[in-house]
């Protein structure tokens, strides 16, 4: 079974071999409209991207990327301890801080 994918492609394939859907793919009208309704759903997701960021900075809320780059930063210190204490315990001496 052919998945829905596959229909509007070979559906769209169909379309583009009729000559009256290709001398109106040459209006440049219709392209203009084509590539804005191909761009459409970039710019929704930018612009809803950007109102999450704004509503999370209005409200003091951490966002997914800000958490991500704490659990980043506390893995590093986590490293860092572990191998001061491992330096501790072999009698290394680590610079004064």
């Amino acid at each position: 079974m052919a998945t829905l994918k596959e229909k509007l492609t070979t559906q769209g394939m169909k379309l583009m071999g009729d000559p009256r859907v290709m001398k109106l793919m040459q209006d440049e009208r219709v392209m203009k409209a084509v590539m804005a309704a191909m761009s459409m759903p970039g710019k929704v997701q930018s612009f809803t991207r950007g109102q999450v960021q704004a509503f999370a900075k209005t409200m003091s809320i951490a966002t997914e990327t800000e958490l991500k780059d704490l659990k980043k930063t506390v893995r590093k210190l986590e490293d860092e301890l572990a191998r001061l204490q491992r330096d501790v315990k072999e009698g290394k001496k680590t610079p004064s801080a």
